[in-house]
Parts: structure tokens; C-alpha cells; sequence
């Protein structure tokens, strides 16, 4: 129901230069996206391994002394007896977990919103412990000439939300986490509604029910309240394990339209619609009766992590037109076409 870009995936891992010698790309996906200075600017989760050697197996990690941090690389012998494989996603070395990957947040920018043009180096990177196993899936809200960047930052301590702001993705303030374990695909809208911040947000609920959606709102973007369970998973195909959020809501004459996730069966992600009241955006006017977006394409079925289509970031233009940016199997950057009548017409 979404035009795909014939130029698809427009952003490969292979465009993307390594943050660290003797680290590798993997994959360079998910990410936020704002205009700045008249250029699309994407924030990218840019996941990187490190180099095989042989007899040997190489782990990226950061080093946190002094208030500084340091990507490095942990070399242990394959045969090491401490050594302790647990899935393809992390080791444990002398009782400390390991991740085989660890994230950034790189920036990609363009002048037309296909070709694009990535920087050399991380923009935002672990800096503090809590972050010590990555930073993940930026979310932008630009309010006045301020960007509010936040973004899910992984540690042994499970995974929070943090927020930073920037003027001109140069530098960034640290505002510090704004929503505590276990809590991500946090998505806040791009101006206030009856005095307050606005935010969706997903805490995982260990034990009972589904990860669902939920409203929140704030008076300062850091201190959140009058927490509401806004909607749960549906139980279908599309729906089975999971939802949640993705770029800033859009808002419309109509209502605050949203483009969610959902995590469904054989862990398929697919994106659909919901549209919010515009005076009080706790309340859901209607959902689109399946998704708009499901892996079809074969840079969508096959990667790291196949049949994955996961939005975080869009562009409006003036004429209407949306730019929908998505990763596709924890591997590549996608784009999507669409325009604010026709995604108010797919409810």
C-alpha cells in the first residue's frame, strides 16, 4: 500500500565506514529522520563486529575511565576454557557478557532524500555505562530550533531510553535517561497538546500480557506521568508477540496520524496506522484494518534478521508527500512513498 523506492535499500553497510580499526559493519538501519538546513538528515543505527582472525574470537566493547569512553576490541583464544558461546548474539568471558555487535548512531545526509552521503564518523556513541552495549533506533523531534534526539541505550542493566538534544548535529546536550528499564521505542510528538509533551512508549511486560503501547506526557520531556496503556497487539498473524512505536506522530487535520510496528508470527515486522484525537491524543479514532507495510521485497525476506520492515523516521514535504524511512533485516536503510491523503484514505 506503500510506493517502495525503486532505488531500495538506498543505504548499505558497505557505505558506511568502520567507527574503529579492526571493527566491520554490519548493518546500518532504523533510522530517525529530520530536515536541517534544507538536507534530509538521517540518524542511523550502524551495528558493527570486529574483524575475524583465525584461532581467535575478536568482541567490540567500550572502555569507561576517567569520564571518557574508548571503543576497543577483546581478543580471546577460541579454545579459551572461559570462554562461553551463548547465542549469536553475545558471549561470556570470566563471568562478564560480551555482545557480538555493538551500536552507534551515525549520520546520513541528503539533498533530494535517496542519495545520500554518510558521514566518517559516529555521531552520538557510548559514552557512560549505561550505554556500555550500544545505542539503538534513534527517534528526531524538532520543536522550535531545537532537535530532540532519543534513543534506546543497552547496557547490562537492560535497555532505557535517553534523551540529547542538538541545534546543529554538530554537538549535543545530554538530558539523561527518561524512561528507566525495561523501556524503548519511545516516540514524542513535535509540539504540545494542552501545555505538555506528548509521548508514546513501549514497557515490556515480563509475565502478563503483551508489549503494548502506551501514552504518556510530560510538563519539562524528562519527567513523565499519567501513564496510559493506549493499545495491545491484536493477536493476529501481524500482531502476535508485540507492538510498537515508530517516527514522531504526524499531525493532520484529522488527528495525529502514527505508523506503528508489530511483531507477529515466524517474528515478522510490518507497519500500520493509527490516528489519534488532536486534543487528546490518549484517545484512538480508528486503526487501519491491516498493515500498510509487510517484507515482501528480498532486501526485506532475507538478511540478519529476515522478514523485517521497521520505521523510526519520515519527512514531510509542503506539497503533502511523506517520506517513509525504514530498516530491512537489521541490514540496509529503505524508503517508502507516500502522501497525507492517501495514508488517511488506508483506514
Amino acid at each position: 500500500m506503500l510506493k517502495r523506492c525503486t532505488n531500495n535499500p538506498i543505504i548499505k553497510p558497505a557505505m558506511v565506514n568502520p567507527s574503529f580499526d579492526g571493527y566491520h559493519v554490519m548493518g546500518t538501519f532504523n533510522p530517525g529522520a529530520t530536515v536541517y538546513n534544507d538536507e534530509i538528515i538521517l540518524l542511523m543505527r550502524t551495528a558493527e563486529n570486529c574483524e575475524e582472525e583465525k584461532g581467535f574470537i575478536n568482541i567490540p566493547y567500550y572502555e569507561f575511565k576517567n569520564g571518557t569512553s574508548n571503543a576497543n576490541i577483546l581478543r580471546i583464544a577460541e579454545n579459551d576454557p572461559d570462554l562461553i558461546r551463548k547465542d549469536t548474539r553475545g558471549f561470556l568471558y570470566k563471568g562478564i557478557d560480551y555482545l557480538s555487535t555493538i551500536s552507534h548512531l551515525r549520520i546520513a545526509r541528503s539533498e533530494d532524500g535517496i542519495n545520500f552521503k554518510v558521514d566518517d564518523k559516529p555521531f552520538i556513541f557510548p559514552c557512560i555505562e549505561s550505554e556500555s552495549y550500544g545505542v539503538e533506533d534513534a527517534r528526531i523531534t524538532k520543536i522550535g530550533d531545537t532537535y530532540y534526539i532519543n534513543y534506546t541505550a543497552v547496557s547490562k542493566d537492560g535497555y532505557v531510553t535517553t534523551l540529547v538534544t542538538t541545534k546543529d548535529f554538530k554537538t549535543i546536550e545530554r538530558k539523561g535517561i527518561i524512561f528507566p528499564p525495561l523501556n524503548k521505542d519511545i516516540t514524542i510528538f513535535e509540539e504540545k497538546v494542552n501545555g505538555k509533551y506528548i509521548a508514546l512508549h513501549r514497557p515490556d511486560n515480563h509475565g502478563f500480557g503483551l508489549p503494548s503501547i502506551w501514552y504518556a506526557d510530560s510538563p519539562d520531556m524528562i519527567h513523565w506521568g499519567n501513564h496510559i496503556c493506549l493499545l495491545r497487539p491484536d493477536g493476529s498473524v501481524y500482531e502476535s508477540q508485540k507492538i510498537g512505536g515508530g517516527a514522531p506522530p504526524i499531525k493532520t487535520e484529522q488527528g495525529w496520524l502514527v505508523i506503528y510496528h508489530g511483531k507477529g508470527d515466524d517474528s515478522m515486522y510490518s507497519l500500520r496506522l493509527l490516528l489519534l484525537d488532536l486534543e487528546d491524543p490518549s484517545k484512538i479514532i480508528k486503526q487501519s484494518k491491516k498493515p500498510v507495510l509487510v517484507p515482501e521485497e528480498d532486501y526485506e525476506k532475507q538478511g540478519f534478521f529476515g522478514n523485517v520492515v521497521f520505521s523510526n523516521g519520515t519527512v514531510v514535504k509542503d506539497n503533502g508527500e511523506v517520506y517513509i524511512y525504514y530498516g530491512a533485516c537489521d541490514d540496509t536503510v529503505c524508503l517508502a512513498f507516500s502522501t497525507i491523503d492517501d495514508l488517511l484514505n488506508m483506514f
